[in-house]
């Protein structure tokens, strides 16, 4: 179980970029965390001082903290009732929650209502079997399976998100299928990154980029004015070779792609992104990059996007305000929105 005690947080901070060109010229400095949403999360910014970014840093992994204790799946919390909570009390009784997980469900049934389904955070049941039978083909490979079709189709039948039901005058939430199981993993990354952004803003961070698991967001510019820039992976050449790189100012950028967790069953290898469709990895894309203003939008429509064949998808993407796609095809081709070359690096 995660303590909130500074004996656990992992802080490296890079004192970066020293020119002075003037005494109140802001230097850069950059955080590292590793226990924030089972990943790495980067805190980069620019401060007066390595104390007042240091202090920054802090408070924004306290409320990523917070975050990630109240929408993990896996584990308790004392004095917390958090999404596990709810699903271990599912066709038992409501569970009374903090107003930040009635917020998350309520922003993931908007996902679910504008992508047609194919972000579904009710679909826990069926991400549970395939979470179970990947963590076993990656601890013995040589016994690695793939789930049978049955048990998929079995857990598919209670997936209704209708069945979830947000009482805020009461502030509570009840599965009423016993059955249902709640998974957050398509959004709350980008949920939570976007909402500590706001936090950090309110609290004078005027110049930063957070990344949660590659979940960027991007708060004002750099010290010298300039936008951020942001790398895109290249999911065939994982040596850190880039396809694009955009330029971010209060925007974020959000990628899903088949290298972030898989296993191998036969050579072949079977990725994290289930279409709730075919109840199996989606085979569309090998990754699809969202960019938008809000990290939470942007995450679910990562994810749901990949779900999508590419003539679905861009028409949503091209129907949404700021909001542009790259999509990286199975053979390596490379597509854009109308307008995202516009934020590429010249």
């Amino acid at each position: 179980m995660l303590k909130k005690t500074t004996s656990i947080i992992m802080i490296i901070i890079l004192f970066l970029n020293l020119t002075a060109c003037v005494d109140h010229e802001k230097k850069r400095y950059e955080a590292d965390y590793l226990t924030l949403f089972d990943t790495v999360t980067r805190v980069v910014g620019y401060a007066d001082s390595k104390e007042v970014f240091s202090k920054q840093a802090k408070q924004i992994y306290d409320n990523l903290e917070e975050f990630h204790q109240l929408y993990d799946i896996y584990h308790d919390y004392e004095g917390i009732n958090n999404i596990k909570t709810i699903n271990d009390q599912a066709g038992i009784a409501p569970v009374k929650v903090d107003q930040r997980i009635i917020d998350l469900l309520e922003f993931s049934k908007e996902a679910y209502a504008m992508t047609d389904g194919k972000v579904n955070i009710a679909f826990g049941c069926v991400l549970k079997i395939w979470h179970k039978y990947r963590e076993e083909g990656i601890n013995n490979p040589e016994k690695a399976k793939l789930p049978p079709m049955e048990l998929l189709q079995e857990a598919s039948g209670h997936t209704d998100i209708s069945e979830m039901i947000i009482d805020k005058k009461k502030s509570t939430i009840f599965l009423k299928d016993p059955e249902m199981s709640l998974d957050v993993g398509a959004i709350a990354k980008g949920y939570a990154t976007e909402q500590v952004s706001r936090i950090a803003v309110k609290n004078g961070f005027t110049s930063g980029l957070l990344s949660v698991g590659g979940n960027v967001r991007a708060i004002g510019t750099k010290g010298n004015g300039e936008s951020w820039n942001v790398g895109i992976q290249n999911p065939i050449n994982k040596d850190g070779e880039y396809i694009d790189q955009v330029n971010l100012k209060n925007a974020s950028l959000v990628t899903s792609g088949v290298y972030e967790r898989f296993y191998t069953v036969g050579r072949k290898n079977y990725h994290h992104i289930i279409d709730p469709n075919t109840l199996y990895p989606s085979e569309y894309f090998l990754s699809v990059t969202i960019y938008c203003r809000d990290s939470g939008m942007a995450d679910a429509l990562s994810t749901s996007v990949f779900n999508m064949p590419y003539e679905e998808g861009r028409a949503l993407i091209e129907k949404l305000p700021d909001t542009e796609a790259l999509w990286v095809f199975c053979n390596g081709e490379v597509k854009y929105s109308s307008h995202f070359k516009d934020i590429i690096k010249k």
